[in-house]
Protein backbone atom coordinates (compact mmCIF):
# COMPACT_ATOMS: atom_id res chain seq x y z
CA UNK A 1 0.00 0.00 0.00
CA UNK A 2 1.13 3.55 -0.69
CA UNK A 3 1.55 6.14 2.04
CA UNK A 4 -1.53 7.93 0.74
CA UNK A 5 -3.62 4.74 0.88
CA UNK A 6 -2.44 4.01 4.42
CA UNK A 7 -3.40 7.49 5.63
CA UNK A 8 -6.77 7.32 3.87
CA UNK A 9 -7.63 4.00 5.52
CA UNK A 10 -6.54 5.28 8.95
CA UNK A 11 -8.80 8.32 8.49
CA UNK A 12 -11.69 6.08 7.42
CA UNK A 13 -11.28 3.90 10.53
CA UNK A 14 -11.20 6.97 12.75
CA UNK A 15 -14.39 8.28 11.12
CA UNK A 16 -16.06 4.87 11.53
CA UNK A 17 -15.26 4.87 15.23
CA UNK A 18 -16.72 8.33 15.75
CA UNK A 19 -19.84 7.82 13.64
CA UNK A 20 -20.26 4.13 14.63
CA UNK A 21 -20.71 3.28 10.95
CA UNK A 22 -18.54 0.39 9.83
CA UNK A 23 -16.46 0.45 6.67
CA UNK A 24 -16.04 -2.44 4.22
CA UNK A 25 -13.35 -5.11 4.43
CA UNK A 26 -9.91 -3.72 3.71
CA UNK A 27 -8.85 -7.14 2.45
CA UNK A 28 -11.35 -6.70 -0.40
CA UNK A 29 -10.60 -3.04 -1.13
CA UNK A 30 -6.84 -3.74 -0.96
CA UNK A 31 -6.42 -7.42 -1.94
CA UNK A 32 -2.62 -7.18 -1.89
CA UNK A 33 -2.56 -5.87 1.69
CA UNK A 34 0.14 -7.47 3.86
CA UNK A 35 0.51 -7.67 7.63
CA UNK A 36 3.17 -4.95 7.40
CA UNK A 37 0.65 -2.76 5.54
CA UNK A 38 -1.93 -3.47 8.24
CA UNK A 39 0.44 -2.48 11.03
CA UNK A 40 1.31 0.67 9.07
CA UNK A 41 -2.40 1.56 8.96
CA UNK A 42 -2.68 0.88 12.68
CA UNK A 43 0.35 3.07 13.38
CA UNK A 44 -1.08 5.91 11.28
CA UNK A 45 -4.37 5.69 13.19
CA UNK A 46 -2.52 5.65 16.52
CA UNK A 47 -0.63 8.82 15.56
CA UNK A 48 -3.90 10.46 14.53
CA UNK A 49 -5.43 9.63 17.92
CA UNK A 50 -2.39 10.99 19.74
CA UNK A 51 -2.62 14.26 17.78
CA UNK A 52 -6.24 14.46 18.89
CA UNK A 53 -5.22 14.26 22.55
CA UNK A 54 -5.41 10.56 23.33
CA UNK A 55 -2.69 9.06 25.54
CA UNK A 56 -1.23 5.57 25.14
CA UNK A 57 -1.56 3.52 28.36
CA UNK A 58 -0.60 0.09 27.08
CA UNK A 59 -1.03 -2.65 24.53
CA UNK A 60 -3.07 -5.74 23.78
CA UNK A 61 -2.18 -9.08 22.28
CA UNK A 62 -4.76 -11.02 20.30
CA UNK A 63 -5.15 -14.24 18.36
CA UNK A 64 -3.12 -16.20 20.89
CA UNK A 65 -5.27 -19.34 20.90
CA UNK A 66 -4.81 -22.13 18.36
CA UNK A 67 -8.52 -22.07 17.49
CA UNK A 68 -8.49 -18.37 16.56
CA UNK A 69 -5.22 -18.68 14.64
CA UNK A 70 -6.57 -21.59 12.62
CA UNK A 71 -9.78 -19.67 11.90
CA UNK A 72 -7.73 -16.86 10.31
CA UNK A 73 -5.12 -19.16 8.78
CA UNK A 74 -2.17 -17.62 10.64
CA UNK A 75 0.34 -18.96 13.10
CA UNK A 76 1.25 -15.84 15.10
CA UNK A 77 -0.63 -13.46 17.40
CA UNK A 78 -1.36 -9.81 16.63
CA UNK A 79 -1.23 -6.67 18.75
CA UNK A 80 -2.84 -3.27 19.23
CA UNK A 81 -2.69 -0.13 21.38
CA UNK A 82 -4.61 0.80 24.55
CA UNK A 83 -5.57 4.46 25.03
CA UNK A 84 -6.61 6.36 28.15
CA UNK A 85 -10.26 6.64 27.06
CA UNK A 86 -10.49 2.84 26.82
CA UNK A 87 -10.10 2.22 30.57
CA UNK A 88 -13.38 1.47 32.38
CA UNK A 89 -13.89 1.07 36.11
CA UNK A 90 -14.48 -2.41 37.50
CA UNK A 91 -18.22 -2.65 38.16
CA UNK A 92 -18.87 0.38 35.98
CA UNK A 93 -21.22 1.05 33.09
CA UNK A 94 -20.41 1.32 29.42
CA UNK A 95 -22.61 4.13 28.04
CA UNK A 96 -25.17 3.41 25.36
CA UNK A 97 -23.84 4.05 21.88
CA UNK A 98 -20.16 4.01 22.90
CA UNK A 99 -19.38 1.03 20.67
CA UNK A 100 -20.68 -0.56 17.46
CA UNK A 101 -20.76 -4.32 18.14
CA UNK A 102 -19.03 -4.83 21.50
CA UNK A 103 -17.86 -8.24 22.64
CA UNK A 104 -16.07 -9.31 25.81
CA UNK A 105 -13.06 -11.52 26.49
CA UNK A 106 -11.48 -12.60 29.80
CA UNK A 107 -7.73 -12.05 30.05
CA UNK A 108 -4.79 -11.70 32.40
CA UNK A 109 -3.43 -8.15 32.38
CA UNK A 110 0.24 -7.38 33.06
CA UNK A 111 1.17 -4.03 34.62
CA UNK A 112 4.80 -3.34 33.85
CA UNK A 113 7.38 -1.93 36.28
CA UNK A 114 10.27 -2.02 33.80
CA UNK A 115 10.92 -1.70 30.10
CA UNK A 116 11.07 -4.78 27.87
CA UNK A 117 13.31 -4.29 24.85
CA UNK A 118 13.85 -7.11 22.38
CA UNK A 119 15.17 -9.05 20.69
CA UNK A 120 15.60 -12.19 22.79
CA UNK A 121 13.20 -11.25 25.59
CA UNK A 122 12.34 -14.38 27.61
CA UNK A 123 9.50 -15.32 29.95
CA UNK A 124 11.92 -14.79 32.86
CA UNK A 125 12.58 -11.25 31.60
CA UNK A 126 8.82 -10.61 31.49
CA UNK A 127 8.32 -11.77 35.07
CA UNK A 128 11.18 -9.55 36.27
CA UNK A 129 9.74 -6.50 34.47
CA UNK A 130 6.17 -7.05 35.73
CA UNK A 131 4.90 -5.13 38.77
CA UNK A 132 1.78 -7.28 39.03
CA UNK A 133 -0.86 -9.10 37.04
CA UNK A 134 -4.61 -8.67 37.40
CA UNK A 135 -7.78 -10.31 36.13
CA UNK A 136 -9.37 -8.26 33.37
CA UNK A 137 -12.02 -7.97 30.71
CA UNK A 138 -11.19 -6.75 27.24
CA UNK A 139 -13.94 -5.01 25.28
CA UNK A 140 -13.64 -5.73 21.58
CA UNK A 141 -15.28 -3.73 18.81
CA UNK A 142 -14.91 -3.60 15.06
CA UNK A 143 -14.90 -0.56 12.84
CA UNK A 144 -14.82 -2.95 9.88
CA UNK A 145 -17.65 -5.24 8.82
CA UNK A 146 -17.25 -8.77 10.14
CA UNK A 147 -18.68 -10.21 6.92
CA UNK A 148 -18.92 -8.65 3.46
CA UNK A 149 -22.66 -8.64 2.55
CA UNK A 150 -22.05 -9.42 -1.13
CA UNK A 151 -19.24 -11.96 -1.17
CA UNK A 152 -19.86 -13.33 2.37
CA UNK A 153 -16.12 -13.12 2.88
CA UNK A 154 -15.10 -12.71 6.52
CA UNK A 155 -12.44 -10.43 7.94
CA UNK A 156 -8.88 -11.69 7.79
CA UNK A 157 -5.92 -10.92 10.02
CA UNK A 158 -4.98 -7.79 8.02
CA UNK A 159 -8.44 -6.32 8.59
CA UNK A 160 -8.14 -7.02 12.31
CA UNK A 161 -4.62 -5.62 12.71
CA UNK A 162 -5.44 -2.41 10.84
CA UNK A 163 -8.49 -2.01 13.09
CA UNK A 164 -6.17 -1.74 16.12
CA UNK A 165 -6.58 -5.49 16.70
CA UNK A 166 -10.32 -4.92 17.33
CA UNK A 167 -9.36 -3.11 20.54
CA UNK A 168 -11.95 -0.94 22.27
CA UNK A 169 -11.73 -1.08 26.06
CA UNK A 170 -10.41 -2.75 29.20
CA UNK A 171 -11.74 -3.34 32.71
CA UNK A 172 -9.11 -4.19 35.34
CA UNK A 173 -9.86 -6.26 38.43
CA UNK A 174 -8.89 -5.00 41.87
CA UNK A 175 -6.65 -7.94 42.80
CA UNK A 176 -2.93 -7.32 42.23
CA UNK A 177 -1.00 -10.57 41.96
CA UNK A 178 2.73 -11.22 41.85
CA UNK A 179 3.35 -13.28 38.70
CA UNK A 180 6.14 -15.24 40.38
CA UNK A 181 3.79 -16.46 43.12
CA UNK A 182 1.04 -17.95 40.94
CA UNK A 183 0.90 -20.43 38.08
CA UNK A 184 -0.85 -18.32 35.44
CA UNK A 185 -1.52 -21.41 33.33
CA UNK A 186 -4.12 -22.39 35.95
CA UNK A 187 -5.51 -18.87 36.44
CA UNK A 188 -8.89 -19.09 34.75
CA UNK A 189 -12.34 -17.58 34.68
CA UNK A 190 -16.02 -18.37 34.36
CA UNK A 191 -17.67 -15.69 32.20
CA UNK A 192 -21.33 -14.94 32.90
CA UNK A 193 -23.77 -12.87 30.87
CA UNK A 194 -26.84 -11.89 32.89
CA UNK A 195 -26.21 -14.72 35.33
CA UNK A 196 -25.74 -17.47 32.73
CA UNK A 197 -22.39 -19.12 32.03
CA UNK A 198 -21.23 -18.27 28.51
CA UNK A 199 -17.54 -19.27 28.51
CA UNK A 200 -14.86 -20.83 30.70
CA UNK A 201 -11.12 -21.08 30.19
CA UNK A 202 -7.62 -21.22 31.63
CA UNK A 203 -4.54 -19.07 31.15
CA UNK A 204 -2.76 -22.00 29.53
CA UNK A 205 -4.86 -21.29 26.46
CA UNK A 206 -2.63 -18.27 25.86
CA UNK A 207 0.47 -19.81 24.29
CA UNK A 208 0.69 -22.20 27.30
CA UNK A 209 1.83 -19.27 29.46
CA UNK A 210 0.43 -15.72 29.25
CA UNK A 211 3.91 -14.31 29.96
CA UNK A 212 5.04 -15.90 26.70
CA UNK A 213 2.71 -13.56 24.84
CA UNK A 214 4.34 -10.53 26.47
CA UNK A 215 7.77 -11.83 25.42
CA UNK A 216 6.50 -12.33 21.85
CA UNK A 217 5.22 -8.73 21.80
CA UNK A 218 8.49 -7.24 23.03
CA UNK A 219 10.45 -9.19 20.43
CA UNK A 220 8.06 -8.21 17.61
CA UNK A 221 8.21 -4.53 18.58
CA UNK A 222 12.01 -4.64 18.47
CA UNK A 223 11.79 -5.14 14.71
CA UNK A 224 10.35 -1.61 14.50
CA UNK A 225 12.54 0.04 17.11
CA UNK A 226 9.75 -0.03 19.69
CA UNK A 227 9.41 -1.66 23.09
CA UNK A 228 7.07 -2.35 26.03
CA UNK A 229 7.41 0.49 28.52
CA UNK A 230 7.33 0.65 32.31
CA UNK A 231 3.87 1.64 33.53
CA UNK A 232 2.03 0.16 30.56
CA UNK A 233 -0.88 -2.26 30.87
CA UNK A 234 -0.48 -5.23 28.54
CA UNK A 235 -3.41 -7.57 27.88
CA UNK A 236 -1.89 -10.98 27.28
CA UNK A 237 -4.66 -12.48 25.15
CA UNK A 238 -8.00 -14.14 25.72
CA UNK A 239 -8.45 -17.70 26.91
CA UNK A 240 -12.18 -17.70 26.08
CA UNK A 241 -14.18 -17.07 22.92
CA UNK A 242 -15.68 -13.57 22.62
CA UNK A 243 -19.06 -13.04 24.30
CA UNK A 244 -21.51 -10.67 22.62
CA UNK A 245 -22.33 -7.67 24.85
CA UNK A 246 -25.83 -6.43 24.06
CA UNK A 247 -27.60 -3.36 25.46
CA UNK A 248 -28.66 -4.13 29.04
CA UNK A 249 -26.21 -7.01 29.47
CA UNK A 250 -24.14 -7.44 32.61
CA UNK A 251 -20.89 -9.33 32.11
CA UNK A 252 -19.05 -10.93 35.03
CA UNK A 253 -15.78 -12.83 34.88
CA UNK A 254 -15.28 -14.89 38.02
CA UNK A 255 -11.56 -15.60 38.47
CA UNK A 256 -12.19 -17.56 41.68
CA UNK A 257 -9.57 -16.71 44.34
CA UNK A 258 -8.27 -13.92 42.11
CA UNK A 259 -11.50 -11.91 42.20
CA UNK A 260 -14.37 -10.74 40.01
CA UNK A 261 -14.30 -8.35 37.08
CA UNK A 262 -17.57 -6.98 35.76
CA UNK A 263 -19.23 -4.26 33.73
CA UNK A 264 -22.69 -3.44 32.44
CA UNK A 265 -23.75 -2.15 29.04
CA UNK A 266 -26.51 0.45 28.84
Amino acid sequence: MTREEIDQVAAALDEAEHTRRQIGLLSIAHPGMTMDDAYAVQAAWVEKKKRNGRRVIGRKIGLTSKAMQQALNIDIPDSGILFDDMLFENGGTVPEGRFIQPRIEAEIAFVMSGDLKGPDVTVADVLTATDHVAPSLEILDTRILRVDPETKKTRNVCDTIADNAANAGVVLGRHKLLPTEIDMRWMGAIVFRNGEVEETGLGAGVLNNPAGGIAWLANRLAQYGDWVRAGEIVLSGSFVRPVEARPGDKIIADFGPYGLVDCRFE
